[in-house]
């Protein structure tokens, strides 16, 4: 069954919001690092994490459907839903980077 314009916009609405919870959670991660408090940054950063897994695993469905051959009509909103998930990895990878060289 195709997916609907509505189908599109709830998981485009769901990566944004776990991307953004997740940023959030990396922001507040690198203020810890950058302050030395080092436990407080891996354990924000984990939190990041789970919540990253949430929005990728929206993410890899509509990948997997438009691989079977399904017709996905990508939107603004899906295209600002990726930007929130990309930002939001990147300070995943900011952050492990300082975590590692800090620690």
């Amino acid at each position: 069954m195709a997916m609907t314009k509505d189908d599109m916009a709830m998981i485009a609405m769901e990566i944004v919001a776990y991307s953004g919870d997740a940023r959030t959670k990396y922001l507040d991660a690198l203020d810890a690092i950058m302050d030395g408090d080092y436990d407080k940054g891996a354990a924000l950063v984990k939190e990041g994490d789970d919540l990253i897994l949430n929005a990728h695993n929206q993410q890899t469905e509509l990948i997997s459907k438009e691989a079977a051959g399904e017709d996905i009509e990508i939107g603004f909103l899906t295209v600002h839903a990726q930007d929130h998930l990309m930002t939001a990895m990147l300070l995943s990878d900011i952050d492990k980077r300082l975590l590692k060289h800090r620690k």
